[in-house]
């Protein structure tokens, strides 16, 4: 097999799968060569495949270990069963995330087959409890993506931004009732047009005691406000509120007489 290069490197056009065999099948040839030849024949690799002189000839050395190793097929381990059962209990958490999701998944399982909403066999409910979060988030990769999502509302504020103080989920260790946890819920239906009511929603993290308040408009005075008639509600005082990034708290945090902090890790 006499091969001719003119000039150029053809490593780029040549696959790696093809300059592997291209190898192997010029090692018995190799190994069989006097040293002069060898050199000749390491000339005429390293002009094919671009490769640089020592690793050609670490290669032709190695040829066993460099063999391609045939591509075997995963099996697929969890069935439609299990797939329709982990939907159904994703559904009925609400859509959280599998971290999340996994460590409560027994409890989701024996209250949706207490009330019969779902029926499992026994290797069933041992894929099931046996999975992975990463397993769960590839089985339900095509539901989220076909799936309807959420209509967002919020629209960042940037007055006063840099001046707001912000931490992160990590930091929500209060055990002191009075820091709550503020959001506005939109009453919007599947579309944002035209006018909708919503709700600010406020639950204190310690307790977790909630007050809903409604809203006519999704304004900076109105959520204001209704932060302050909440403060009738609570039966202890407020001493700070974690909020969102939304226009609707960010324009009116200095109207507002206790701590406000924004972001919560999630923005």
């Amino acid at each position: 097999m006499v091969f001719f290069l003119e000039g150029g490197n053809v490593e780029s056009t040549m696959g790696f799968q093809t300059r592997r065999e291209l190898l192997l099948q010029m090692v018995p040839r190799y190994q069989r060569a006097s040293i002069s030849q060898k050199g000749a024949l390491l000339d005429e690799i390293v002009a094919i495949t671009g490769y640089a002189r020592r690793y050609a000839m670490w290669l032709l050395n190695h040829s066993q270990e460099v063999q391609p190793t045939p591509q075997r097929r995963r099996q697929r381990t969890f069935g439609p069963e299990v797939q329709r059962a982990l939907f159904l209990v994703w559904q009925t958490a609400n859509q959280i995330c599998t971290k999340r999701l996994m460590p409560y998944l027994a409890t989701h399982l024996e209250a949706l087959e207490r009330h019969g909403h779902l029926h499992l066999t026994d290797s069933c409910r041992r894929q099931l409890l046996s999975m992975s979060a990463a397993t769960a988030d590839r089985l339900l990769h095509g539901p989220r993506m076909h799936g309807q999502r959420g209509l967002a509302t919020t629209r960042a504020g940037t007055l006063l931004k840099q001046q707001i103080s912000i931490r992160t989920f990590e930091q929500w260790n209060e055990t002191q009732p009075g820091f709550l946890e503020a959001d506005v819920v939109a009453h919007c239906g599947s579309h944002l047009d035209g006018s909708y009511l919503s709700t600010l929603t406020l639950t204190d993290i310690a307790t977790g005691w909630t007050e809903c308040l409604p809203l006519l408009s999704k304004s900076a005075e109105a959520v204001v406000s209704a932060l302050q008639q909440a403060q009738t509600f609570f039966p202890f005082p407020i001493l700070g509120v974690d909020t969102d990034n939304g226009c609707e708290f960010v324009r009116r945090v200095g109207a507002y007489e206790i701590p406000v902090k924004h972001g919560r890790g999630r923005e």
